[in-house]
């Protein structure tokens, strides 16, 4: 039960300097520094970290200075409280994140101070760069029963239909392909095959592809 959390967190914040009480108008924790106006903590407890914690603490902010989510600390070190993407989410809403152990031991995972994430610049580029090169809008959002059109995949299925007659060599399909030479060199689908020096050739896989993703192929080929 989340009464069982309510004495270690009381001990935890009473050793920050604060006054705790509980149950104090719906909040599971209410503690108070010794300053006019004082300053208002509160604590939100759950036996798991869940979505109903962060919503109650999202409610609290607006009657408080501090917020913090405690959880019961999982076995091994394995429940969600040990989640990086859990931990970032804290740090983003700037809440403060406690594991209660059976041992009374309340560790600190998360401290509630205001955080904003580190841009990574790296990584919005390639977002930015994979809109731009795609080719319409091949992949219907939510998608997870099939592999992902994206403009690699749409740029080897081009080179595999210009391949259907004849084999090509990859400066005759660049002017449409611009990968098209890293495309057939690293052959990452297993769909082509070095016919010559130079020369480029379909391999059964890749005619399988063309019929599996024969949409695809279409509405390239009509654009």
């Amino acid at each position: 039960m989340e009464t069982s959390l309510y004495l270690p967190v009381k001990r935890f914040l009473e050793r920050l300097g604060l006054e705790v009480k509980g149950e104090i108008c719906g909040c599971d924790i209410v503690a108070l520094d010794k300053g006019e106006p004082a300053a208002v903590v509160i604590g939100e407890l759950k036996m798991s970290f869940t979505l109903e914690l962060v919503l109650q603490a999202v409610d609290r902010t607006a009657v408080c200075d501090e917020v913090w989510l405690a959880v019961k600390a999982s076995k091994r070190g394995r429940g969600r409280e040990a989640d990086p993407k859990v931990k970032k989410l804290c740090r983003l809403l700037g809440f403060g994140l406690l594991a209660v152990f059976d041992n009374g031991v309340v560790e600190a995972i998360v401290e509630p101070v205001e955080w904003k994430p580190r841009p990574n610049n790296k990584r919005r580029s390639r977002i930015v760069s994979e809109h731009r090169r795609r080719r319409g809008d091949p992949a219907v959002g939510g998608s997870t029963k099939r592999p992902i059109m994206t403009a690699y995949r749409q740029q080897a299925l081009a080179c595999a239909a210009a391949m259907m007659e004849a084999p090509q060599r990859p400066r005759d399909l660049k002017s449409n392909m611009p990968d098209a030479a890293k495309i057939l060199r690293n052959n990452v689908y297993g769909w082509f095959v070095r016919a010559d020096r130079g020369l480029y050739g379909l391999t059964e896989e890749g005619r399988a592809a063309l019929i599996g993703w024969h949409e695809h192929v279409q509405m390239h080929a009509a654009e």
